[in-house]
This record gives C-alpha cells, structure tokens and sequence, in this order.
C-alpha cells in the first residue's frame, strides 16, 4: 500500500504539470497511466508533430514537451507508474480514497485527479480481411519514426487533421505518397486541404477522395498493395509498402464511467473554482473535463492544473490558508524546487 496525498491519473502534458503544481504547494503525487511511457496523446499518437500554442515556448514537437516537463517535475520525486490501468477508486472511512491499478498496486490518498485526456483511447481500426496480420508492422495507427518511412510507398488513409499533417510532413521523406477519404469534404483545417489539393496538381502525390480501402495484400507482414474502392467506379490496387490509419480515437472512459461521477458525454462535469467533480476530493482536468466554455487546449488544461492544485492544498489542511507565493521570490519555493542558495 502506497500513502500518498494525490493520486493523479494521466501521464500527459496536463497530469505531468499537476504534479509540479502540486510540488510548489508541499503535496506530494503519484501517477498511473494505462499507456506504458509518459506523455500521453503527445508521445503515443504524434511525438514529432509540431505544437505552436505553448506560452513562451515558439514550437516544441510532443516528445520535446513531455521531456521538459518531466524535467520541471524532477524535484519533486513522484511515483510513475506506467502501463496500468486504474480499476477501483473507492471512499474509505477517514474520507480519503483507496485506488487499485491493474497490475494490483495499492494506493491510500487523500485527493484524486483524473488527467486522462480523451479517456483510455484506442485508434479507430482498419476493418479489412486479414489487416491485423500487418498491424503494428507495416500497417500503422500512429507515427514514431518518420524516417521509417524514407523512400517508401505510402497510402494514408483519412481525412481529418492527423492525416493531412501527416501528408505534409511526410511529402519529402516518403517516395510517394497517395491519400485515401471516404468522403469528398475533408475535416481538417482548409489550409492544409490547399496545401495537399496543390502538391495533387503539381502531381507530387494522388489524393482518391469518396473511396475506402476494402482489400490488403501482401507476404509475411510486408504489405504490397491495398485496394481501394470509390464510390463510383472501379475498384484499383494502390502499391504500397505502408498503410497508415487516421481514422480518429474511439475514446472510451473505462472503469472511470463506474464511479459515480456526473458524466457528459464522455467527459466529466467539473466546477471552475476548484475542477472537483461531483464527488468531493476527486478532481479533473484537461480534456476529460467539460464546464461551460470548456476548450479542448493543452494551455487550458494547465490553467486547470494549478487551480486544482490549490483546491486541494485547503482540502489537505482545511482552515488554513493557502498562501499565493511566486517562484522568482518565494524562499519556500526555492526549496521545494532545489534552487540553490
């Protein structure tokens, strides 16, 4: 049995900057996350993908962002635990929480905040005869080593944001590149519709739009080629040597759906003072959250992190007040971050 103050569930950018906020206050954390490396959506499903709204920070890719931010939290040594899943979150006499993971590690803690992003997610599947024989090979749900790719056939399937940047940011790496949507609007952003509309008619790749692949062919995990039917006409076989699948996150709130908290279509209702759920002494914060205005932003989610943080400090030591002190001046804050004198 581990005694903590919080258990934090989520490993990504919001959960890692909980527990720095957190260790500025004096409480100390653990987090669990399913996911078997910390960084969440930004390492599982887009490490080098660009992000450009982090204040102060120009561009950072999502590996960039989860190192610093294990950094940042390196003074506070919390427990990591990684790959396991939190399955039982209970209320015990004394008015603190027990908490069991998947692989049977105990928690005894005092506060819980749920950081799980979208929830525990898993990429929509390609749903073709015989595509889970080249899953994880040379059919792919997520990218973590573009260079893989280098001179390779690649067909993308998709339309929404995922796929386009990743047609982008392919384009010069990949020998050549063909994108496949089952309809004719596309959901990402219009700019990066132009960009691949033009890259199509300067004929630096195909784009079959109204289409979905029905077909994979290929010998011992190698694909060579996939088939792909349009709405209309006749079905053709694209050569490929890489399949990549963006076809979306089918979010799912697992166990978390089990504990009685006040749930809004996948997401949980929080209040904007505190971001505690219905249930006192657990808390959420960015993307499974939702409160009026609610946007869906790492930075948000940040915000959310540190007004948690305090909520929780008065939960710990009711009637005391908890003090605002800044890190540029706070002696205090230089201790708890190992500032040297």
């Amino acid at each position: 049995m581990i005694d903590t103050d919080v258990v934090i569930i989520g490993a990504g950018p919001c959960g890692l900057f909980q527990v720095f906020e957190l260790g500025l206050l004096g409480v100390k954390a653990e987090v669990v996350d399913s996911i078997r490396q910390p960084g969440g959506q930004c390492t599982e499903l887009y490490p080098d993908k660009p992000i450009y709204d982090i204040p102060g920070i120009p561009v950072c890719s999502g590996q960039e962002l989860t190192e610093a931010l294990l950094k940042q939290i390196e003074p506070f040594n919390c427990g990591m635990h990684l790959g396991e899943e939190v399955r039982v979150v209970r209320k015990t006499s004394d008015d603190s929480f027990h908490v069991e993971t998947s692989a049977g590690t105990q928690f005894h803690t005092k506060a819980v905040v749920i950081a799980g992003g979208v929830g525990s997610f898993q990429p929509r599947e390609l749903r073709v005869p015989g595509a889970e024989d080249f899953a994880g090979k040379t059919l792919h749900y997520r990218v973590q080593d573009p260079q893989q790719f280098a001179g390779k056939r690649l067909v993308i399937l998709g339309g929404g944001d995922s796929a386009l940047d990743w047609v982008l940011e392919l384009i010069n790496v990949a020998e050549h590149i063909t994108l496949v949507h089952r309809r004719e609007e596309y959901r990402a952003v219009p700019a990066s519709v132009d960009k691949m509309r033009k890259l199509v008619a300067d004929g630096k790749m195909d784009a079959i739009d109204a289409a979905k692949a029905t077909a994979i062919d290929g010998v011992d995990s190698m694909i060579s080629s996939i088939t792909i039917q349009p709405k209309d006409g006749e079905a053709v076989d694209v050569p490929a040597d890489h399949v990549l699948v963006f076809y979306g996150l089918a979010p799912k709130l697992g166990p978390i759906a089990e504990w009685g908290l006040d749930i809004n279509r996948k997401t949980i209702n929080v209040d904007t003072e505190k971001f505690e759920t219905s249930e006192p002494g657990i808390y959420a914060i960015g993307d499974i959250s939702y409160y009026p205005g609610k946007k869906k932003l790492i930075l948000c989610g940040f915000h959310e992190a540190a007004l948690a943080a305090f909520a929780i400090k008065a939960r710990l030591e009711p009637g005391k007040k908890v003090h605002l002190q800044y890190t540029t001046t706070s002696p205090l804050m230089h201790k708890r971050l190992g500032v040297p004198d």
